[in-house]
């Protein structure tokens, strides 16, 4: 199974007029029964919206507002970081975050001097997040049915909208933010929806789409002969497009991204993003830390189940080793005795190699006068503009 889900992305990510030259002849025979599955699934997207939009499939509203993230491929596109990094600039301005994730694999940064480890455990998204937001207001709501599980949680912790009850202002998410205030209700204000965007039984006041700069569309086809899930056209129900790992491209390919994505929509607010290394800590003491040169001079070898491995790769290069070699595994392969936050008796299965684990934010980069700031005003003004329709 896991060469066959190798052998279609690499059919996914390879452009039609290099097939020949390019993929086995297995790989070739497969394109036929790819293309049909691909066509039979643009059929039935369409027709899913269309009954939505007729009110013959119930959309769900949650009291609060809704940020959705999410993305047009599969993998790799940094949606789990932008759900971090949004649910850490509410709670710090007060707000108390609800993030809603499916049962789903989650993404496990694992490294060691000489071993780099990227995988992914059972229904362990939420563990991932759990522990980066250690000690921070949000809640974490695990479930195929986002609706059920929000109004479990709303339930239970009760809910104030952000914009009704004048608890916040832009003056206070832009102003008390800076100055580290932290104090915030336990009723929920916001809920933020990972991997949304084709969740479309739920409201959504704000939707975010995530675009990888590095592999962007691959072969512009449907799954399973493509990356897409849908069509570019999508991006027209998009609020914000924020093209991840723009610092791993040149300047020319990020502009040739944001003028295909405005010639669905002119006027798109685009930003850019990074996934920024912030040092290391030691998987056997976590209460260790390590700076990022502490892996200068080093062989690391990146073992890795993700949906942009080349990411990750780049992103260690640029930190000093002697040699950076890799063992790609297919998105969300399930490591058996490798997956360090399902099974941490895996360290000892390790010895000698020391492991690192690598701890990482998202960053907006300043670019054509967006920055972080207008970033964050932009998202905001959304969710007021939710708050009067929905109030």
């Amino acid at each position: 199974m896991e060469k066959l889900r190798k052998m279609v992305n690499h059919i996914a990510y390879t452009p039609p007029q290099d097939r020949f030259h390019t993929l086995s002849t297995l790989q070739l025979s497969l394109i036929p029964l790819l293309s049909l599955a691909s066509t039979l699934y643009g059929v039935a997207l369409p027709l899913r919206h269309r009954l939505y939009q007729l009110g013959l499939l119930h959309k769900d509203r949650l009291p609060v507002p809704v940020i959705s993230v999410g993305n047009l491929t599969w993998g790799g596109n940094g949606k789990t970081p932008m759900v971090e990094f949004l649910a850490l600039w509410l709670a710090a301005a007060g707000i108390s975050p609800l993030i809603l994730t499916r049962l789903y694999k989650h993404k496990a940064r694992i490294l060691r001097k000489c071993f780099l480890l990227q995988g992914y455990g059972d229904a362990d998204e939420a563990k991932m997040l759990q522990r980066h937001l250690y000690g921070i207001p949000v809640k974490i709501g695990v479930g195929a049915n986002r609706a059920v599980t929000a109004a479990s949680f709303l339930k239970r912790y009760g809910h104030i909208s952000p914009c009704k009850h004048g608890n916040t202002d832009l003056d206070r998410l832009f102003s008390d933010n800076k100055k580290g205030n932290s104090s915030y209700c336990d009723q929920i204000g916001v809920a933020i929806l990972d991997d949304g965007m084709q969740h479309i039984s739920l409201w959504r006041d704000v939707e975010i789409v995530m675009v990888n700069a590095m592999i962007p569309w691959g072969n512009h086809q449907l799954i399973p002969l493509g990356p897409l899930r849908e069509p570019l056209t999508a991006l027209a129900r998009a609020d914000i497009v924020v093209i991840h790992h723009a610092d791993l491209v040149s300047e020319k390919d990020v502009e040739a991204i944001a003028s295909e994505i405005r010639t669905v929509k002119n006027s798109f607010p685009i930003f850019l993003s990074r996934l920024a290394p912030l040092y290391f800590l030691k998987a056997r003491n976590m209460s260790h830390k390590l700076a990022l040169m502490d892996i200068c001079n080093t062989l690391v070898l990146c073992v890795s189940a993700i949906g942009s491995a080349e990411s990750f790769v780049e992103t260690i290069k640029k930190l000093g080793p002697t040699y950076v070699d890799q063992l790609g595994f297919s998105d969300h392969h399930l490591f058996q005795a490798k997956d360090y936050d399902r099974a941490p008796e895996v360290l000892t299965y390790l010895d000698p190699y020391e492991v690192l684990v690598l701890c990482s934010c998202l960053q907006i980069l300043p670019h054509k006068g967006s920055t972080e700031e207008t970033f964050k005003k932009c998202l905001w003004q959304h969710l007021e503009v939710g708050c009067k329709l929905q109030f």
